[in-house]
């Protein structure tokens, strides 16, 4: 018994008494082999390289990053987009545009809100980007205690929590419509939303109430401020 593959195959030789033309449905079945882009570009260390137990979600710290636009406009700001992958908390950054250095500076100055205080060190160990070209310079923000890693190419799968809430920012954000002229009050109330919702797989506790539980076991929150857009 031939396989299914080499059936539809035998009209385009000729070895059947009939042509593709024949069966229309044949016609919509490439004969070409497939060419899978597979890790082409790499901005830096591969996420293959991250401790296996982050995928458990169990420790606190571990980020994922991401970028939404409202239209294809390099003038347009854009928003970079973090989620913590223990408590799920999304943070939303303005960035001035898509460019590398734009998204490490805006990168750069959220880090630095926080990082003036040592006990707060633990709440960034790892960022974990895709790798679009707005993220080519972020590498430069590793230093001890904070690592960066880029997904695979192509495989959306790898930061599928970062999917699900930029598309429930989306709803604050369309697409179409420019970030410029999002307000700040429509930003934050976007953010608080997402964050407070309660979601059943976490008991029911909302986004911050969670992560705010992890940080009270890392530092008193009457003693430092800082700046995690909640």
């Amino acid at each position: 018994m031939v396989c299914t593959k080499t059936l539809y195959n035998y009209p385009h030789r000729g070895i059947l008494a009939f042509t593709p033309m024949d069966l229309p449905l044949i016609l919509r079945r490439s004969i070409e082999k497939s060419n899978l882009r597979k890790y082409k570009r790499k901005l830096g260390k591969s996420i293959d390289l991250r401790d296996k137990n982050i995928l458990t979600r169990k420790e606190f710290g571990h980020w994922k990053i991401d970028t939404v636009r409202g239209i294809k406009d390099k003038a347009d700001e854009v928003i970079v987009s973090l989620l913590e992958r223990k408590s799920r908390l999304y943070v939303a950054l303005r960035c001035p545009s898509a460019k590398a250095a734009d998204v490490k500076n805006t990168l750069a100055d959220w880090l630095g809100s926080f990082s003036k205080n040592s006990s707060l060190a633990a709440l960034c160990k790892t960022i974990t980007s895709d790798n679009g070209q707005e993220f080519a310079k972020i590498s430069e923000l590793e230093r001890s205690g904070l690592d960066i890693f880029f997904a695979h190419p192509y495989s959306a799968w790898e930061r599928g929590s970062n999917e699900r809430h930029n598309g429930l920012i989306r709803r604050f954000i369309p697409k179409g419509v420019p970030v410029k002229t999002i307000t700040e009050g429509t930003l934050k109330r976007a953010i608080y939303w997402c964050n407070n919702l309660p979601r059943k797989l976490l008991g029911y506790k909302t986004l911050q109430e969670v992560f705010l539980e992890e940080v009270r076991q890392l530092v008193d929150l009457q003693t430092v401020q800082f700046d995690i857009a909640i």
